[in-house]
């Protein structure tokens, strides 16, 4: 099991920010050149490097600008829906998610009357 899922939210975005900050490292870029690069403040970087909470469109911004944004492949792989979901459908994805819920029914009894 990745380690990522047990942990807390703050240790999440402190991790992704640890990974941003090596990211950009790598490349040489100092926050502002990078803030430059993505079109967004220096203050959002050192925002998400420090492990703080920033706009998801700020970080995409990021990811592009690092030459990363292929990655979000892994993250979200496109959705491939299930064969018999296909079937059932007549070749067409589910546009909606199912209740996993069993439908309420009425106990069964035997027909007195037959």
């Amino acid at each position: 099991m990745n380690p990522l899922n047990q942990r807390a939210d703050d240790l999440v975005l402190t991790e992704i920010g640890d990974r941003l900050s090596a990211a950009r490292l790598a490349r040489n870029l100092t926050q502002a050149a990078l803030a430059r690069d993505a079109g967004v403040s220096k203050r959002t970087v050192e925002r998400l490097e420090a492990g703080m909470s920033a706009q998801l469109t700020s970080f995409i911004r990021l990811l592009r600008a690092l030459d990363l944004l292929d990655g979000l492949t892994v993250l979200l792989p496109p959705a491939r829906p299930e064969p018999m979901e296909l079937l059932r459908g007549g070749g067409r994805a589910p546009r909606r998610a199912r209740s996993s819920e069993p439908r309420a029914r009425e106990p069964w009894a035997w027909d007195e009357d037959a």
